[in-house]
């Protein structure tokens, strides 16, 4: 919780707040609700963020998400996290699928998804983001590299 208490008040903006309450009340560590720091391989300085919104539901779906600094972004550094996080969640057997969302006014964050297998199945309502693209890949789907 430190990590996020000390995150500036506009990345702090962009979080769930449901994300947030399940985090406050993680008795463990849990990478489903806990998420990773992303850092840099040379410095090790703290580049952005990424995990998913908590464990597969019901149907083996799991939600993705990351945000890197803006000054680091396009270097392939979100589309490596990304790639991870497949790897991670797919290692899980209760995993049946991915699905992540994004503004239709950040493309960049689309190619990272293609990038990583995923593809566009359409817009759709978020309750805290508004009207989205979603991104979806199922197990057994290649990356596109």
């Amino acid at each position: 919780m430190a990590e996020i208490d000390a995150m500036p008040s506009e990345h702090r903006a962009q979080v769930s707040p449901a994300w947030l309450e399940r985090v406050r009340s993680c008795a463990s560590i849990d990478p489903w609700f806990l998420g990773f720091q992303i850092r840099t391989r040379s410095s090790d300085e703290p580049i952005g963020q990424c995990g998913f919104t908590g464990p597969p539901d019901s149907n083996g779906l799991a939600e993705i998400a990351y945000r890197m600094e803006p000054e680091q972004q396009g270097k392939g550094h979100a589309t490596e996290a990304a790639g991870a996080l497949v790897r991670f969640a797919m290692s899980d057997t209760r995993v049946r699928g991915l699905y992540a969302h994004t503004l239709a006014s950040n493309p960049a964050s689309g190619r990272v998804l293609t990038k990583c297998g995923f593809h566009c199945v359409g817009e759709v309502d978020h309750p805290e983001d508004g009207r989205v693209l979603r991104w979806e890949r199922l197990r057994g789907e290649v990356d596109h590299d």
